[in-house]
């Protein structure tokens, strides 16, 4: 696939758009919580053909601008089953973080989806893989090369889960799933910069655990 990433928001948040190269079809994954990814993918030359929105998981930094670009683009979303009840708090989220202007109305979702489910995006194959914990349903989605994880992993660190809804051994034993992929993965975060799955296994102070039952070091 070929990606283009936007860091957008308050958050700082990574969207993303993947490209498929053969047919030029492309899917946004998250949105921000602003109009500003809106902005950014109208300003493109050539403009992309959008035909999907993707969510990695429902806070608001990832999925409060959803309405924004589904008045710009009339395309399906797709969001991952386990989350549906953060997705519905999205209109109080704002209020969990002291910022109520945050609070977002949630959208329109088209496709829920579950763990090992395929999106087909021209000849591109989308799985996605559950990873809950840093919220109920949170989930990635990869081919052979790359995989965009939300706020599952990043760089020298992992997803918070001291969170409404959060599960901090449901989030252990996602790790210890999403590094069972082949390491040569690109890993494309949520937030911060591009790792790979076996950098983070060899270096990661939060993955010390998984190094431990592999007998790494």
């Amino acid at each position: 696939m070929q990606l283009h990433c936007f860091t957008v928001g308050l958050f700082s948040v990574n969207t993303y758009l993947i490209v498929d190269p053969a047919t030029k079809q492309a899917a946004i994954v998250d949105t921000g919580e602003s109009e500003e990814l809106v902005q950014r993918l109208r300003a493109m030359d050539p403009p992309p053909d959008i035909r999907a929105i993707l969510l990695t998981h429902a806070h608001v930094d990832h999925a409060g601008a959803l309405t924004a670009l589904q008045r710009e683009w009339e395309v399906p979303t797709y969001l991952p089953r386990l989350e549906i009840p953060l997705f519905e708090s999205l209109p109080e989220q704002g209020n969990w973080f002291g910022m109520p202007q945050l609070n977002r109305p949630c959208g329109r979702i088209d496709h829920l989806i579950d763990d090992g489910d395929e999106i087909e995006l021209g000849e591109l194959r989308l799985r996605f893989l559950s990873t809950p914990g840093h919220t109920p349903g949170q989930g990635c989605f990869y081919d052979d090369e790359d995989i965009i994880v939300g706020d599952t992993l990043f760089a020298g660190s992992v997803g918070r889960t001291d969170f409404p809804m959060s599960d901090p051994a449901l989030a252990q034993k996602s790790l210890r799933r999403l590094l069972e992929l082949p390491g040569h993965l690109r890993v494309h975060s949520g937030h911060g910069p591009v790792t790979t799955l076996a950098r983070e296994l060899e270096r990661n102070p939060f993955l010390a655990f998984l190094r431990k039952e592999r007998g790494l070091g």
